[in-house]
């Protein structure tokens, strides 16, 4: 294996001492001219790089990292997050280390310990549907926190959220207006935070619109994929016990999308999340949309500002959402959108 070099290589190298290419290593510009020449050069020949890592332990260093855990690399919402974030870092000089807990407790709190040990200096976290361990059990010290997009009972961080239960209840609402009256959810699990926030407006909006109390609900929680939203709104076409959906994420709408497809015929819809290919439907599809992006640069924001000193009471920032109509709504469409 090749060994890398270190700075005493470059120090033998140069012609120097070893303090004087820590010196010129880490920033410092009262090095006698020459002798920054001669280290630069070295550090050129023997392909020298910094050891972050190790830079990360020492009293005051800082490897300008940033780990970043969200739930499921496949789903475009998270990969726009984790864009969102990563463009802020970097214009700050930070580096983000992206993983994925696949919505499994144990593998976030791994997730979460390997990112500490390896010093990252802020932490932003989707926190998985079922926490294996509180945040509270993990040992100090814990780098600045941010929780995206769901939250937790714990004190000592802040969160960055959207107003989901709004923004469910705004397209239920639509739905209702639009001359709908046994509108369907359909959803993946509501031990997610965010799918039981959409529910909530969901069914406050059929409440509020006198389309039945809780018993009355069709809700379907088992479309975590689209090919399963696709099959669970397959089902509700053949049976006929919806005259509209709400598919509360991008992956249910697009399942609901294909349903229609396979079926040659469509219900009216809303969904939750906007997506690139929204518009392309006849009609282009009616959605809630969360400002994706903003919420990236919120929490990224938020952990830069934490390690650049900030020590305001932690807080929980709800974003708005967006309702966009654009005739899926509707009932007089014809099938194959």
């Amino acid at each position: 294996m090749v060994r890398n070099p270190t700075m005493k290589d470059v120090a033998h190298e140069a012609g120097v001492s070893l303090k004087t290419v820590s010196r010129h290593v880490n920033g410092e510009t009262n090095i006698d001219p020459d002798l920054a020449g001669r280290i630069s050069a070295a550090i050129v020949k023997l392909g020298y790089r910094r050891n972050l890592s190790a830079a990360s332990i020492r009293p005051g260093r800082t490897g300008k990292t940033i780990g970043l855990v969200i739930s499921d690399l496949a789903n475009p919402y998270y990969s726009t997050l984790a864009r969102a974030i990563e463009s802020v870092a970097d214009a700050a000089g930070y580096l983000v280390t992206i993983a994925s807990s696949e919505e499994d407790g144990r593998r976030h709190d791994r997730l979460v310990d390997r990112l500490m040990e390896q010093r990252v200096d802020g932490l932003i976290v989707v926190p998985p549907r079922r926490a294996a361990r509180d945040w509270a059990d993990v040992a100090a010290p814990i780098p600045p926190l941010v929780l995206l997009d769901r939250p937790v009972s714990y004190a000592g961080a802040d969160a960055v959220l959207a107003d989901n239960a709004g923004g469910a209840r705004a397209a239920t609402l639509a739905l209702a207006r639009a001359g709908s009256r046994r509108i369907a959810f359909v959803g993946d699990s509501l031990d997610i935070y965010t799918m039981r926030e959409r529910h909530a407006g969901y069914a406050a909006a059929l409440a509020e619109a006198g389309l039945g109390g809780a018993g009355d609900l069709l809700t379907i929680t088992t479309a975590h994929t689209r090919e399963q939203a696709e099959r669970e709104v397959g089902a509700v076409l053949r049976d006929d016990s919806a005259d509209a959906l709400f598919a509360a994420n991008n992956r249910a709408t697009i399942g609901a999308l294909l349903a229609f497809q396979q079926a040659g015929r469509r219900l009216p819809l809303v969904g939750f999340d906007d997506f690139e290919t929204a518009l392309l439907g006849d009609p282009p599809v009616s959605v809630v949309s969360q400002d994706i992006e903003l919420m990236g640069r919120t929490a990224a924001e938020l952990v830069l500002g934490r390690l650049n000193g900030d020590t305001s009471p932690f807080a929980t920032r709800v974003l708005p959402t967006r309702l966009i109509l654009r005739g899926s709504e509707k009932r007089h469409t014809r099938a194959g959108s």
